[in-house]
């Protein structure tokens, strides 16, 4: 390996900060009450999707005056945004009125053949359902509509705090993992599935069924842990509001399967997701407000992830490389935790001769890591846009955030090392 240059350890440093700045937004949202003659400031800086789109503008800014403007424009242009683009549509389609009706009818369905107290069959079903449905429309998709339907139906009905943490910790870890029955719903998963060869077969056999019984059973565990509060609510099992005419549904959810399908193309995609915005603006009355702004602010996060992560592999590389196949599994589930998961994977990619217990052991580490901070996993940033409003000044605890995750990032642990 080279020595790094200067930009690489500058780019380490401000992605350092950028990780520390990820815990410590209640700070800023704190500072926002106290202070405030610059609280939108501290409002903008308090924002966990800010964070490393604006880091990754200091860097550009320190990259223009250190190697030039032209070099700053060129590393811009060599960085792939088709994944920030992609999760903002896909995050603006699932969250969609006609789209969510029909996710939720599958879940109602659900919850009702399950003989339960209260809202414990819609919680479970939730948790279940959705997560493994990520497998076909994709983990942003799955992320958005489960984030909704909890926020909906539980977070803004007085749940205990502690509820909310153990809820978005299980969340994200089910969603992380859920996606890995297919090939093509798990960003870490389709960073590698091209170049080893990983089919759907492969992807059921292997590790899917697997991800399956984790989800079971980070799902009822966290429901029987809050059993007693979960009794206690009453569920609506009908739709509220008018109803969404059936053409309608099929329509976005063919916009949405477009989507999913032509992922690895922008210009595609993007023609279907203008189609969207202009059903949308034709029937005003099947659509609730569009979650364009969240969407947004989910993929300027994203993008300068990429902007930020593409200075980080001269490191990054050497760690993953110095470990057996044992200690990359464990390796990659500690490393995902500070950086995107998919980039584990993406640098395992251009490794050539690496063993089939190798790539095993990376890529179930870096799912299984997906659900221990924000940053682990691309969908993530989406799920908190949507849940952190309902805790205490709009902000998550990233701390309390990894501690929820820890319990069902081990059951998904053992489950791809024992099973």
């Amino acid at each position: 390996m080279t020595d790094p240059t200067l930009m690489q350890w500058i780019a380490a440093v401000l992605f350092a900060l950028a990780l520390v700045h990820t815990f410590s937004t209640k700070i800023f949202e704190r500072l926002a009450h106290t202070r405030p003659a610059h609280a939108g400031v501290w409002h903008l800086l308090g924002e966990v999707e800010i964070v490393f789109g604006f880091w990754a503008m200091i860097l550009i800014t320190v990259m223009f005056f250190i190697a030039g403007g032209e070099a700053a424009l060129e590393y811009i242009d060599s960085r792939n945004f088709t994944e920030p683009m992609f999760v903002f549509t896909i995050m603006v389609v699932a969250a969609s009125k006609p789209v969510l009706r029909f996710a939720n009818g599958v879940v109602r369905m659900a919850a009702a053949m399950l003989p339960l107290p209260g809202a414990m069959s819609m919680y479970v079903s939730v948790l279940i359902i959705v997560p493994l449905l990520g497998s076909l429309i994709t983990e942003p998709a799955a992320m958005t509509v489960a984030a909704l339907t909890l926020r909906d139906a539980f977070y803004k009905r007085g749940v205990s705090n502690r509820f909310k943490y153990a809820t978005m910790g299980v969340l994200f870890v089910n969603v992380s993992i859920g996606g890995t029955l297919t090939p093509f719903a798990a960003p870490p998963v389709l960073m590698v599935a091209g170049p080893w060869g990983w089919d759907l077969a492969f992807m059921l056999t292997h590790i899917g069924w697997k991800a399956a019984i984790a989800v079971l059973i980070n799902a009822v565990g966290v429901t029987l842990l809050f059993r007693k509060e979960l009794a206690a609510l009453s569920v609506d099992r009908s739709q509220n509001g008018e109803p969404v005419p059936l053409p309608l549904i099929l329509v976005h959810l063919g916009i949405l399967i477009g989507i999913v399908v032509f992922l690895h193309h922008p210009p595609v995609f993007m023609a279907f997701f203008l189609l969207f915005m202009g059903i949308a603006t034709a029937y005003p009355q099947h659509q609730d407000r569009l979650i364009l702004r969240e969407g947004l602010l989910v993929a300027f996060f994203l993008a300068g992830l990429v902007v930020l992560g593409g200075q980080q592999q001269w490191w990054l590389e050497a760690v993953l490389m110095k470990m057996d196949a044992d200690a990359i599994f464990y390796g990659a589930t500690a490393l995902t935790a500070i950086t995107d998961n998919a980039a584990l994977t993406y640098l395992g990619s251009l490794v050539e001769g690496l063993s089939d217990e190798f790539k095993y052991a990376l890529v179930t580490g870096a799912v299984t890591g997906g659900g221990l901070t924000v940053i682990a996993n691309a969908p993530n940033p989406a799920g908190m846009s949507i849940l952190r409003h309902d805790f205490r000044d709009g902000a998550v605890n990233p701390l309390k955030l990894l501690g929820a995750a820890l319990l069902p990032t081990v059951v998904a642990m053992l489950c791809f090392r024992l099973l």
